[in-house]
């Protein structure tokens, strides 16, 4: 799970660092207007790469993890109701 959301995260940051070269590099000299476009779109790919690379699966049980506080995770244990071996 891990290692799609990275490969996801570097591909759309891959294509963000195209767009932007590509529209000062080449497209600019045929039409500025397009390559303002270009730079629009790649201005919303890096938030969104970070919700991607950051949003969990329905695997992922984050929330179960032991805090590391013995107390703490006696706590929310006898409040969800389980038993710790």
């Amino acid at each position: 799970m891990y290692a799609r959301r990275r490969r996801n995260y570097f591909l759309m940051m891959g294509g963000c660092l195209a767009l932007f070269v590509s529209a000062w590099a080449v497209v600019r000299l045929w039409s500025m207007p397009v390559a303002i476009g270009m730079c629009v779109v790649a201005m919303v790919i890096p938030p969104v790469a970070a919700m991607v690379a950051n949003r969990r699966g329905p695997d992922d049980r984050w929330w179960d993890d032991p805090s590391g506080d013995p107390k703490s995770d006696e706590w929310w244990d006898e409040l969800d109701g389980k038993k710790r071996r």
